[in-house]
């Protein structure tokens, strides 16, 4: 039963796919695609994303890649260009004119990152980089994991009566001169959606309590959202920084502080 239940549910998504009627533009050679594969998990690649790895002959691809997805681009030379934080990676440059190199040879070229491109993914600075050199280029968005790794934990980015927007903030230079102002996104009382901060955590948690946030206001870490080895942390914003390191979790993490994550408790139990 089990197995034809299977193999109905695969004619199904065919014949969706079917009647969609999805046509993909055409990856030519010297042209260089910005992709994002999105949170972790295949099933939220987009399917133009898709398209386009079953097209490229070069993937430049980021840690945050699932194996998985970099396994679609099947006879594609591969390019590993690291960017996680803490961890041993291309510098941007080295990366820039990598894709110029590639683009040159007449080369069918896919850059992939994990998230979006043109959030905290540096996809604005490869384009500036491909535009500055006249090689044509597109960017092919991707679900960002600073929401859809809320929704897959059960917190609803938005929620009529708590919030009226949502930040999305870094906090790669939290407690140094090119640090954002804190207590600013503090007053807003919005929601913030922090990428890279796990290391200054306890920095960050601080500021915006001074800045006037409560130190109850519910916080949360989220760990590899949508893949198998997904954890989540919610406690008050004055422990959240002991409370993750106590539970082991380390980066690649985001950050959810506010309102928001307190329907996580009163959405549980949903499918």
């Amino acid at each position: 039963m089990n197995g034809s239940a299977n193999i109905n549910g695969r004619a199904n998504v065919e014949q969706a796919l079917a009647r969609l009627n999805f046509k993909p533009r055409e990856l030519e050679p010297g042209h260089v695609w910005l992709a994002g594969a999105g949170p972790g998990d295949p099933g939220c690649l987009t399917l133009e994303v898709l398209a386009a790895l079953g097209q490229c002959d070069a993937l430049v691809y980021d840690a945050l890649v699932s194996p998985d997805v970099v396994a679609v681009a099947q006879g594609a030379e591969l390019f590993y260009a690291g960017k996680r934080g803490g961890q041993p990676s291309m510098k941007q440059d080295d990366i820039n004119a990598l894709l110029v190199r590639l683009a040159r040879e007449g080369r069918r070229v896919m850059r992939l990152k994990g998230g979006d491109p043109y959030i905290f993914g540096r996809g604005g600075e490869e384009a500036l980089a491909l535009a500055g050199e006249k090689i044509p280029f597109r960017v092919l968005s991707g679900l960002t994991s600073g929401l859809s790794a809320l929704a897959a934990t059960g917190i609803p980015a938005t929620m009529r009566g708590i919030n009226k927007a949502v930040i999305l903030a870094t906090g790669h230079a939290a407690g140094t001169d090119d640090d954002i102002d804190w207590a600013a996104i503090a007053r807003t009382g919005q929601p913030v959606v922090v990428y890279m901060g796990m290391a200054n955590l306890p920095v960050i948690a601080a500021k915006l309590i001074e800045g006037g946030l409560a130190p109850s206001t519910p916080a949360a870490v989220i760990v590899a959202a949508t893949t198998p080895q997904e954890r989540i942390v919610v406690a008050m914003l004055a422990t959240i920084a002991d409370e993750a390191a106590a539970a082991g979790l380390a980066s690649p993490a985001l950050i959810v502080v506010g309102g928001i994550v307190a329907m996580r408790a009163a959405l549980a139990g949903g499918a």
